[in-house]
């Protein structure tokens, strides 16, 4: 029963490692250049994002299942019932795994100032976006976010220099 026990907070603490917040860089994206769109939210809505398969549930499900099958009764039983365990458990595994790496989720749908539309799916962070909001759309390799604009909307063109005009 510890074994499972473990086994289960193993699983659970791999599926925590996984997230697409919008709150949290990865490792790997910090110090790099993005490139950032301007835009207005036109529509936000509630999704799910299936959770994850990687097999990490199911193998450690499986070798939890076999030890406590094999655990049980005589020797010609303990192999049956061993395999039965390991069958069982990497099905449970499985589906834990799964339900654990679920993620709660909202899709955007943004109109650029160009008049194209994006749709972006992340994770439900610490902003709440609202249809005519001003955004930005930050891309950093093959991952995008969508974040409030940090002064209320597009940036004015720059402007040329007065030119100066000395009195002669």
């Amino acid at each position: 029963m510890k074994r499972l026990a473990l086994s289960l907070a193993i699983i659970a603490s791999l599926a925590a490692c996984s997230t697409t917040s919008p709150d949290v860089v990865q490792r790997g994206d910090a110090q790099r250049m993005s490139t950032v769109q301007d835009g207005t939210v036109l529509t936000v809505r509630p999704v799910t994002v299936d959770g994850s398969q990687s097999g990490i549930g199911g193998v450690t499900g499986g070798v939890v299942g076999a030890v406590a099958g094999a655990s049980v009764g005589g020797h010609r039983e303990s192999v049956a019932v061993g395999v039965l365990g390991a069958v069982a458990g990497a099905v449970i595994g499985n589906a834990i795994e799964r339900n654990a790496t679920r993620e709660e989720a909202i899709e955007v749908l943004v109109q650029l100032k160009n008049g194209d539309r994006r749709a972006i799916v992340q994770a439900k962070g610490s902003e709440v976006l609202n249809p005519g909001d001003a955004v930005i759309i930050v891309t950093t390799g093959n991952k995008v976010r969508v974040t409030r604009a940090p002064y209320g909307g597009a940036p004015a063109a720059p402007q040329a220099p007065a030119p100066i005009y000395s009195p002669r």
